[in-house]
Parts: C-alpha cells; sequence; structure tokens
C-alpha cells in the first residue's frame, strides 16, 4: 500500500545532516552526519548501514525524499546527487522538497506568519516569507538574497523568525522579533518526512536527471574562480 511506502530521507542541507527510513508516516530511524564529517565520506555508507539494519536494500525502496536547500554547497551537492543517482538505480520515486518549506512547517500552531533565514555569507541572507493557511503554509515571496540590515528593517511587525541562519544572526535581531525555538531552526527528520509523503501520496515526482539543489548564487570557489577569469581577460 502507498501509505506504507519504504522511504529514504536525505538531509545534507546544514553543516550537520542525517539520513533516515520510515515506513508510510511512521519514522523508523535516524542516523546523524557528524559536523566533523565530510557528507560525501560518509553518506554512502551510512545510507547502507541503516538499509541494512532494517533488512532493506535499495531495490525495497518505494522513495528517496531530499532536502534540496538552500544551503551548504558541498552538502547539498553530493545529498541531492547521491539521492538522484540511489532513485533512478531503484527504480523508486524521487521526491525533493525545499529547505525553508519545512522550517517553516516546524513553526508552533500559534504563529501565522514567520521568516525563514540562511546565511547567504558577506553580512546577507536567503530568506523567504511565509504565512498560515489553515492547517498547511504558504510562500508569501520567493526565494531571494538581501541585506541583513535590509531584510531586518523592512520585517514585517509581528512576523517571527526561524530558520538556520539564526545560528550566526540571533544576537544582532532587534527586540521586536521573536525567533522560533532553537530545536525548530534547522530541519527535522519528521517534516522532511510529513511533507515528502504527502507529494509522494498524490502521484507527484521529481526527474533524476533534472533535479538540482536550490542555489541563488554560485559558490565562493566559484565566485573566486570567475574573478580570477575575469581578471585574465582584461
Amino acid at each position: 500500500m502507498a501509505e506504507q511506502a519504504k522511504l529514504l530521507i536525505v538531509e545534507t542541507s546544514g553543516r550537520n545532516g542525517f539520513v533516515a527510513v520510515a515506513e508510510g508516516a511512521t519514522l523508523l530511524e535516524v542516523r546523524r552526519l557528524e559536523e566533523s564529517k565530510r557528507h560525501a565520506r560518509d553518506l554512502a555508507p551510512t545510507t547502507l548501514d541503516l538499509l541494512t539494519a532494517h533488512g532493506w536494500k535499495a531495490r525495497n525502496l518505494n522513495g528517496v525524499v531530499v532536502d534540496l536547500g538552500p544551503g551548504s554547497y558541498t552538502g547539498l551537492r553530493v545529498g541531492v546527487m547521491s539521492a538522484k543517482t540511489l532513485a533512478y538505480a531503484a527504480g523508486c520515486a524521487l521526491i525533493g522538497v525545499e529547505t525553508f518549506a519545512v522550517i517553516a512547517a516546524q513553526a508552533p500552531k500559534e504563529i501565522n506568519r514567520v521568516d525563514v533565514l540562511a546565511d547567504a555569507q558577506q553580512e546577507k541572507v536567503y530568506v523567504q516569507s511565509f504565512a498560515r493557511d489553515g492547517d498547511e503554509w504558504r510562500p508569501l515571496d520567493a526565494l531571494g538574497i538581501r541585506p541583513f540590515a535590509e531584510w531586518l528593517a523592512a520585517r514585517a511587525a509581528g512576523t517571527w523568525v526561524s530558520g538556520p541562519g539564526l545560528h550566526r544572526w540571533a544576537a544582532r535581531l532587534s527586540a521586536d522579533a521573536p525567533m522560533v525555538d532553537t530545536a525548530l531552526w534547522d530541519p527535522l527528520a519528521e517534516t522532511l518526512l510529513e511533507l515528502g509523503l504527502a507529494r509522494y501520496l498524490v502521484g507527484e515526482r521529481d526527474d533524476p536527471f533534472a533535479l538540482e539543489p536550490l542555489y541563488l548564487r554560485p559558490s565562493s570557489a566559484e565566485e573566486q574562480q570567475r574573478a580570477r577569469q575575469e581578471a585574465a581577460s582584461q
């Protein structure tokens, strides 16, 4: 039955990541990817160990749910590519979920509007606003990059703030910017499962050849390479 689909969940958008397995809406186990280790080195063996522990093989999977970002460039590349490869090889569904949608969905029920932040470096943040619509959240604008000071000055009154960007920016928020509890700033396996399973059950699928991490700008290394190329061409 679709409700009991065997799902692998991959989250590598932050400095810490995890892989998890679920059967339907039941989260069975979560394995953390330690901050001190490289996702590329640890993701594949951790995934294999997790599947083996539950008596599953890759071919038993009905779907792979992966966090698309924004977030760590290296982590996202490894996580999304691994999810795409595994879903294609196993012939199962590939389900991408945006990080900020996950974090918005984690906001407590008494909150009606939240801005989700992630650090974009150089005094900038990724930011997107969400509003509660019944039991669900809907984005009020597109994900974008803004100077932190500009976002803070323009923030709508009464809007709560969440997201991994608060690990850096929380101390610089004004007193009238209420923050969601620290435990909800980063994507949780339970929420990724909830949103991923919802897409799976209505038949939504992503193309393993087309799905890409959610980047809004090049990585620092890519920006440096572009700068060198521009300098050499002058």
